[in-house]
């Protein structure tokens, strides 16, 4: 891959490394140069004298995995490289072995972006305000630490103890079930065998060749569009269950017997009964736009909901500080403490599977006590100037009766029948709108009133 000379001056570093990770286009703004320069830079922020290195299935990912294990080896630091990998592999992988990782993806962008999602050892992230501004600032003053001795670099392949440990965390046993799983050519399509085909499953296989390309569609399941082959799938073969990945594979979409699409809130629901069955009275974490089915729920098994802002490392961080055994996000992420506080799209689809396989009814009467209230789902405007139609927003609805309004991440709006919450991205001039109803028609009311004032 053709490097470019501006992939690691300093306004294209301010565009590329974000609050959870390196992200950008290949080759214009992410190259192997960069991917050297961050190899070399990461060794002496997170200490590590051992790295332990993973790349997906886009074009240009193999290439920038081995320049980055060079920076590293470069600055002193052993590298092992575990090939192909899901990110949550890359976690087990970090969390197992006791190193810091790196891991080369751009998740479910389409197939001009690359990236770098890099952690602490034992899978504890490294983010904005942990670490990876520091790596920035060392790659934009060309900092390139040559160490006395050369680190070595090995291959070690853990796909099938990644594999094993998650099945025994969440066992599967019961009924047989059919299986429709959507691996959208991302490395759930490397995965989804080692953890599944062991298991007593009749696994229906959808677009499992590994193609960063993305042929079929993009490896994005938060987008309704990208779950239409699944859903016509699990109609035509009369399946139990369907499961969608995205390109990373460390996210994890339902889709029930009927085709219909599984809130990703009811499946944080229904695992953090599984986690408190297992250890009653433990802490729950669930962001701001989870539904508040999920608080509701584990306040009424005996369990402790703590809030949260949206993000893994507020979530993560949460979770370190509370001893939470388990955290869910509206968007497919899900946490677990015995994961080492990672996310794993893998481990909640086996929750599922488990929960499915012990009874015998269909997966939407099993989801039915766990989906209380309607959701918009996720609603992205264009906004100049987000600030000032959050300050419209805040003038309208505060003070009103029976309304409570806090600002922990943008502004959530609460009353007794209904919530929403309004988020600026960190990234792009858009603000994103979640609402919830106790029913579709209010739901529908306070959606319409609220993108009135943020598009009017």
């Amino acid at each position: 891959m053709s490097a470019s000379p501006r992939s690691t001056d300093a306004a294209n570093l301010a565009a590329i490394f974000k609050a959870y990770d390196v992200r950008g286009t290949v080759p214009d703004q992410i190259d192997e140069d960069l991917a050297r320069a961050v190899g070399s830079a990461f060794v002496p922020v997170t200490g590590a004298t051992t790295v332990v290195v993973g790349h997906d299935m886009r074009p240009s990912s193999p290439g920038m995995a081995a320049a980055f294990a060079d920076g590293a080896a470069a600055a002193g630091a052993d590298v092992v490289l575990i090939g192909l990998a899901s990110t949550d592999q890359l976690y087990y992988a970090s969390g197992a072995l006791g190193h810091p990782g790196a891991m080369f993806t751009a998740s479910h962008n389409p197939a001009q972006y690359n990236g770098i999602k890099m952690c602490r050892a034992h899978a504890v992230p490294l983010g904005a305000e942990s670490g990876l501004m520091e790596v920035r600032d060392r790659v934009a003053a060309g900092e390139t630490p040559t160490a006395e001795r050369r680190g070595t670099i090995t291959e070690r392949d853990v796909l099938a103890d990644y594999a094993a440990h998650l099945r025994s965390l969440a066992p599967v046993s019961g009924r047989r079930l059919k299986v429709v799983v959507d691996a959208g050519n991302g490395m759930a399509g490397h995965t989804a065998p080692a953890v599944l085909d062991p298991l007593d499953l009749d696994v229906v296989a959808m677009y499992y060749e590994l193609d960063g390309t993305f042929p079929n569609h993009e490896a994005n399941p938060i987008d309704a569009a990208t779950l239409v082959d699944l859903q016509a799938r699990v109609r035509a073969e009369g399946a139990d269950v369907g499961l969608a990945f995205d390109g990373d594979a460390d996210r994890c979409f339902l889709v029930d017997e009927r085709g219909e699409l599984v809130n990703p809130s009811v499946l944080t629901a229904l695992i953090a009964a599984r986690e408190l069955a297992k250890e009653p009275g433990a802490t729950i974490i669930h962001n701001l736009i989870t539904s508040k089915a999920v608080p509701a729920i584990v306040t009424e098994l005996g369990g402790t909901p703590v809030r949260t802002r949206v993000g893994h490392s507020f979530i993560k961080a949460t979770m370190a500080e509370t001893g939470a055994i388990f955290g869910g996000e509206h968007s497919g992420h899900f946490y677990f403490r015995d994961f080492w506080r990672a996310d794993s799209g893998m481990l909640a689809a086996l929750h599922a599977l488990a929960a499915l396989a012990e009874q015998g009814g269909t997966l939407s009467e099993l989801l039915a006590e766990y989906s209380r209230f309607v959701s918009s789902g996720e609603i992205n405007s264009t906004v100049d100037d987000q600030q000032a139609v959050l300050a419209r927003l805040r003038e309208q609805y505060a003070g009103s009766d029976g309304v409570e309004v806090d600002e922990l991440d943008g502004l959530t709006v609460t009353h007794a029948d209904w919530w929403f919450n309004v988020r600026a991205s960190n990234t792009e001039p858009l603000l994103r709108l979640n609402a919830e109803g106790a029913d579709e028609a209010t739901m529908a009311r306070v959606r319409d009133e609220v993108l009135a004032v943020i598009r009017g």
